[in-house]
Order: structure tokens, then C-alpha cells, then sequence
């Protein structure tokens, strides 16, 4: 057959995505072998009947044909209420597009700020898509290492050596995979970097609910950051809506009508239906979101206590999302050979630190996604069995 775009073939970067222990457990649970899984975000409730009744109400009630590409106007509207409640900045609809969940936010806001050719900047250690994300608009992705030593928060400096040439730094606090919450300090040496550089910021966002210490900053609330920020947000983390798919990004007013104008030519915006189930459940505020992200609240603080029972497995500080990232490197495995040896003798799955990045090498992380009982169980097992290793 003719030969296929580079820009499609080459979105891995020729090498691996880092997925394979996840698809090895996903071979063994179809083959019949029981796997404990902590791989991915995704949580163990489903999404919350009420949402589903709106969701169905407005279907059978005819909102099934085209939708305004920039989003229904009421859902853009709430989305600019509530990121105007908790940030302080002025937003109204006119700096909202809604879009078919986050990972097409993110394709959109690169492909809006890359030219071809041009760096693209990111931290490691990232989630597992960003890579290929700016790839496949076709901008040099390069990676900034945040590494252990310095709590995974990105340093200035380091972002400053490469911005050269550069138009864009994502960042995505709070962090998958590590957990950690930038702090101020960190973000006002990104904004100055941006400022300086001038370089967009394109800030995922989508972990904003799930906060266990500390606070949310969004640097779009920083001096001066409004008119060169592109905030990713998400109803699949906040709303236990992953299979919805939708989201939203919020800027500029003249970068959001050239967002629709890409959007007219690609997606073609997101279901009707969808946007009104979303909106009802925006409109059932804080209480909500709190309901849903409890469950990883109550587990982070169980991580703490089993992690405090050995020495063996740290933790790296875990102050939101639902995951956590544990330093196995006192057993001498990398995270990539000890989470295949997890998977092949106890039947646990977690990720390598590797498949995020140079970064996290060493370490493993942890999806806090199943019901406390077997989550408490299967992560005692992984701490027994990085001790048997030490012995």
C-alpha cells in the first residue's frame, strides 16, 4: 500500500509507548488469570446515576442532532463561572471551548501554539500521551527533567536551558504520575520563564478536584499569564466521566475563536447530549466533585500507613490525583523490571516509572483505583515483596 504519513508513524518516536506491562495484565485477565489492577486512572465507580438520568433525559428529548461547535452556551457559561469562582480571573464564555475530553484539548492547544518544526517543551516525568501529542502536530518534543531529588517540581533554570527555540511548556498540576501539587514557588519561576521566553503555557488541569494537601494554583491566575495561557480541564477525573469524553479549554479570547475555527474542521464539537449531562453535573457543585474524589483521599491516607509499617518503598509526597509514586530503588530493579516481576509472581499490575519518562526511572506508580480491602492487600504485597528482594 502507499506509504503512510510520518507524521502518523512517527508519533511514538520510533521506540515504545511504555504501556507494555499493562497490556501483558490485560493478556493475562483475558486469558482467565486473575490480575489485581493499579494501572490506570480510571475509577472503580461508575459515573453517578444522576448524571446518567440528564444524560438520557436530553437525549430522548431530541438533543441528539448537531451541536454548537464551541459548545452549548450554557456550558460554556458554567465552565467560566467556576473557573472564575476559583481562580479570581475574569472568564466568561467567550474564553471557553468545550471539547471531546482533554486529550483532544491538548492536540488542539498544541496545534494552535506549535508552529511545525518549532520545541514544543514538557515535563518529565509526564503522562504517557504528551510526547506523541506534540509530535503528531508535528513540534520537537522536548522533555525537562523534574526529577526525585527536587520533588518532582520543575525548576526554572532547567526550562530556561531549553527554551530556545521554543513557543510552548506544558505542565499538569496536580501531577500524573507522581501526585505532586506545584507549589507557588515553582509556578512563578515557570511564569517568569514564559514571560521572558515568550512562550505559551499550556497547563492540564484536569486533576484540579483531587487535592489532598496544599492548594490548586492555576497559573492563568498568576500576573500577567491570562493572555499567553491555555488551561486543559476535564469532567473525566472530576465527574468520574471518562467514557463521555468531555472538556474544555479556556484562553484568550482571539485564540478560543481561532480553537472553534479548528474545531469546525476536525470534531465538529461534542454530542448534545453529553454537554447537558455535563452541565448538570457542574450545576451540582463542590458537593459532587468531593463525593468523587473521596475514595482516593481515604486510600492515599492508607498508603501512608502501610508505607509507614516498613522501610523498604517510599513515597513520594502525594498531595493529589488519584495515583501515587513509590521509590523501589533500594531493591536495585528498575520500575520497568520489578513491575513485570510483580505482574508474573504476585499478579499485580502497576506501571514502571520508566513508561512517564527518564525521570521517574526506579520508581513505580500506583493507581489508587480499587476498593480499599484489595487496594490495602495488594499494596502490602508489593511492599513484602520489595523487602524479599533486599533481603
Amino acid at each position: 500500500m502507499p506509504a503512510l504519513s510520518p507524521t502518523l508513524t512517527e508519533i511514538t518516536g520510533g521506540g515504545s509507548d511504555g504501556w507494555e506491562v499493562f497490556m501483558r495484565a490485560r493478556e493475562m485477565i483475558a486469558a482467565g488469570t486473575p490480575v489485581t489492577e493499579l494501572t490506570i486512572g480510571e475509577h472503580d465507580i461508575r459515573t453517578d446515576p444522576i448524571i446518567l438520568d440528564a444524560m438520557h433525559v436530553s437525549a430522548c428529548g431530541g438533543h441528539t442532532g448537531y451541536a454548537m461547535v464551541p459548545g452549548i452556551a450554557a456550558l460554556r457559561r458554567e465552565v467560566a463561572q467556576r473557573v472564575q469562582e476559583r481562580t479570581g480571573v475574569p472568564t466568561g464564555p467567550e474564553n471557553v471551548m468545550i471539547t471531546p475530553g482533554g486529550q483532544s484539548a491538548l492536540f488542539a492547544s498544541h496545534l494552535a501554539t506549535c508552529p511545525k518544526g518549532k520545541k514544543a517543551l514538557f515535563i518529565d516525568p509526564y503522562y504517557a500521551t504528551y510526547p506523541g501529542t506534540l509530535r503528531a502536530v508535528g513540534a520537537i518534543a522536548t522533555p525537562i527533567e523534574a526529577d526525585a531529588k527536587g520533588g518532582f517540581q520543575p525548576r526554572a533554570a532547567d526550562i530556561e536551558v531549553q527554551a530556545e527555540g521554543a513557543t510552548s511548556l506544558l505542565i499538569n498540576s496536580p501531577n500524573n504520575p507522581t501526585g505532586v501539587v506545584y507549589t507557588r514557588n515553582t509556578l512563578d519561576g515557570i511564569a517568569e520563564v514564559c514571560k521572558r521566553r515568550d512562550l505559551w503555557l499550556i497547563s492540564d488541569e484536569v486533576y484540579d478536584t483531587q487535592i489532598w494537601e496544599g492548594v490548586h494554583i492555576s497559573p492563568r491566575a498568576l500576573p500577567d499569564m491570562a493572555e499567553r495561557t491555555l488551561v486543559i480541564g476535564s469532567m473525566s477525573k472530576s465527574h468520574a466521566m471518562t467514557g463521555s469524553r468531555v472538556g474544555w479549554i479556556v484562553g484568550p479570547r482571539t485564540a478560543i475563536e481561532h480553537l472553534i475555527n479548528l474545531a469546525t474542521h476536525t470534531t465538529y464539537g461534542v454530542a448534545g447530549f453529553v454537554q447537558d449531562a455535563a452541565l448538570f453535573a457542574l450545576e451540582q457543585g463542590p458537593a459532587l466533585e468531593a463525593e468523587i474524589a473521596a475514595p482516593f483521599k481515604r486510600r492515599r491516607a492508607l498508603t501512608v500507613n502501610i508505607l509507614a509499617e516498613q522501610n523498604v518503598v517510599k513515597m513520594i509526597s502525594a498531595d493529589g490525583a488519584m495515583y501515587v509514586m513509590l521509590d523501589i530503588r533500594a531493591t536495585g530493579l528498575s520500575g520497568e523490571a520489578f513491575a513485570n516481576r510483580l505482574l508474573d509472581e504476585h499478579h499485580i499490575a502497576v506501571m514502571p516509572g520508566e513508561s512517564f519518562g527518564r525521570a521517574a526511572a526506579g520508581h513505580l506508580r500506583v493507581a489508587m483505583t480499587i476498593e480499599d480491602t484489595a487496594y490495602a492487600a495488594a499494596l502490602r504485597a508489593l511492599c513484602a515483596f520489595a523487602a524479599a528482594l533486599c533481603e
